[in-house]
């Protein structure tokens, strides 16, 4: 459902990605558009791979375009298509947010980790000198260890199944935040107090797990960013081990507000977002 009519004054925020169909951002932003009169509306754009060199720059000419929300699998191949970027972006190679300037130039900005890191605090998750293991180290997966590692974690542990892309990640991460103890070569979440699934495993009922659930203490958290489903295999088997979870959808109401303050909109409050959404999975 669009947020409201739409007019000549309409203007867009394109939500770049593929597949679509896995999209929540908006049926959260919509809602909230709709409830502060704001002539906006976020509208999903299935753009593949091979498509977004040319896509973008073209995208950014309209007029009446906001901004734009990018999600898989474009978050790190957008980087090179961009002018600026802030400091979030060069830790963790990836970015889900672009704005023209009134210049022209192309300004990207990632809160992915800032919305994870604010739904665990909210939670009452105490994250300086504890642990945490990030399972996929691309675009997601990277800005929450760097979002987690600012935060005040004291042991970080990586692994995708690209051994050199955690391995990049780890030295970008070092060079960052020298004192925080890095791990890449192990999915073994025994020992770790959070345990992130940031891969696509879970968007599908026959995917398999990112990990043996069985091996995790009933003390962990286990986070989820896959949002296709509000509980996912993993977080039922996590659930079932005792442990705390949390819902893929949370990092995207923690994250919205600070996504409405950059592209210069109305914003409000994870609460707020919450009472207006109008999610469907």
């Amino acid at each position: 459902m669009l947020s409201s009519l739409i007019t000549g004054r309409t203007q867009i925020i394109a939500h770049i990605g593929v597949p679509t169909e896995a999209f929540k951002a908006p049926m959260i932003y919509n809602p909230w558009f709709a409830h502060c009169g704001s002539p906006t509306v976020v509208v999903p754009m299935g753009c593949e791979p091979g498509d977004l060199a040319s896509f973008l720059p073209l995208l950014f000419r309209l007029r009446n375009l906001a901004g734009a929300l990018i999600t898989m699998p474009h978050k790190a191949a957008v980087l090179s298509l961009l002018d600026e970027v802030s400091t979030a972006v060069r830790i963790c190679g990836a970015c889900n947010a672009i704005k023209r300037l009134p210049d022209g130039r192309l300004v990207g900005d990632m809160f992915d980790g800032e919305g994870f890191v604010r739904a665990l605090q909210r939670k009452g998750r105490v994250l300086s000198r504890s642990s945490a293991l990030i399972i996929g180290a691309g675009g997601v997966g990277s800005a929450i260890a760097a979002s987690l590692a600012a935060a005040g974690l004291e042991r970080l542990g990586l692994y995708d199944h690209r051994p050199a892309v955690s391995q990049a990640l780890s030295c970008r991460l070092k060079a960052a935040y020298p004192e925080l103890c890095l791990q890449t070569d192990s999915n073994d979440p025994a020992g770790y107090d959070l345990v992130v699934n940031a891969t696509p495993l879970g968007m599908k009922l026959s995917d398999p797990l990112p990990f043996d659930p069985m091996r995790l203490d009933p003390k962990t958290t286990v986070g989820e960013v896959v949002m296709s489903q509000e509980e996912t295999p993993l977080l039922r088997a996590a659930r079932a081990r005792g442990c705390d979870t949390q819902v893929g959808t949370d990092m995207l109401f923690e994250q919205i507000p600070a996504y409405l303050e950059f592209f210069g909109l109305p914003t409000t409050t994870p609460e707020q977002l919450r009472a207006l959404a109008q999610i469907e999975y």
